[in-house]
């Protein structure tokens, strides 16, 4: 909930999207941008549930959405290959294009700034770019490395990424290298999160009938193996965040699951809420 907003209910069944939404993201206090089938990107007041803005120039579905805190510009990946940039309060038109992947784009993370962003595809490739030229700063390829999420360490140049290797990268942007691997799972990593300190890393797993599925905790300090396992969902875990939290309220985070369910956990113990 934004601040303020105890007591309020959040709108729900609004039709944001004439398809399957397949990312959303948080944008200011009260607001979220999403992206989906239908090829658009759309802003949203959580509030009213009015649609604030609709962005189409994508030629195919939109797979990503993500937005640097405190800035107007909005990101999209699509399996048209390309991620695109929007001004949130300037004309429908994208504003910048970056283009170089040879497959669908399926990693997205944009620096604090927003000067820079990185982003990730099933070419096995994670690039660089300038967000104001379009320029790409950098490339790198490596074998197998079939980028499923990106996100951006919060206050650091270092990008944490999600891989159907089973393994979670950590990034340094200022090179474009991988700066540790962490050890790895034994099913493909879906998702990544980092908390807003900096300090410590979600990621979450694929599996079927039980086996795999789970969350794991990573500390980034001390990148050698995991603090804590989340297990309890039957089928892949697609998603998972931190979630916001404060004197009253324990560190919690939250997956989802193709089992149709939304779990919260708490963060050191591994306890459902």
């Amino acid at each position: 909930r934004a601040e303020g907003s105890v007591g309020e209910p959040a709108q729900q069944g609004r039709l944001l999207h004439t398809n399957a939404v397949a990312s959303v993201a948080a944008l200011k206090p009260d607001l979220c941008v999403s992206g989906g089938r239908d090829k658009s990107v759309t802003v949203c007041s959580w509030r009213s549930g009015a649609v604030l803005r609709r962005f189409l120039g994508h030629e195919r579905e939109v797979t990503k959405v993500t937005s640097a805190h405190d800035s107007n510009r909005v990101f999209s990946a699509s399996r048209d290959k390309t991620a695109v940039m929007w001004d949130l309060h300037g004309t429908p038109e994208l504003r910048q294009c970056f283009t170089g992947h040879e497959l669908v784009v399926t990693g997205l993370a944009v620096s604090p700034d927003a000067s820079q962003l990185c982003t990730g595809s099933r070419d096995n490739s994670v690039c660089k770019w300038d967000t104001e030229t379009g320029e790409c700063l950098g490339r790198a390829n490596i074998s197998r490395n079939v980028v499923t999420h990106l996100c951006w360490v919060p206050g650091e140049p270092y990008i944490i990424q999600a891989s159907e290797d089973k393994t979670i990268r950590l990034w340094d942007s200022r090179e474009l290298r991988v700066a540790h691997t962490f050890p790895a799972k034994q099913h493909m990593q879906t998702c990544c999160d980092c908390s807003l300190d900096g300090r410590l890393c979600l990621s979450s797993s694929s599996g079927t009938a039980g086996e795999g599925a789970e969350a794991t905790l990573w500390d980034l300090r001390q990148p050698r193996s995991c603090v804590c396992e989340y297990k309890g969902h039957s089928h892949t875990t697609t998603s998972c965040v931190f979630l916001p939290w404060g004197p009253s309220l324990p560190p919690t985070i939250a997956t989802a699951s193709w089992d149709s369910t939304v779990k919260l956990w708490d963060r050191d113990t591994a306890g459902r809420g």
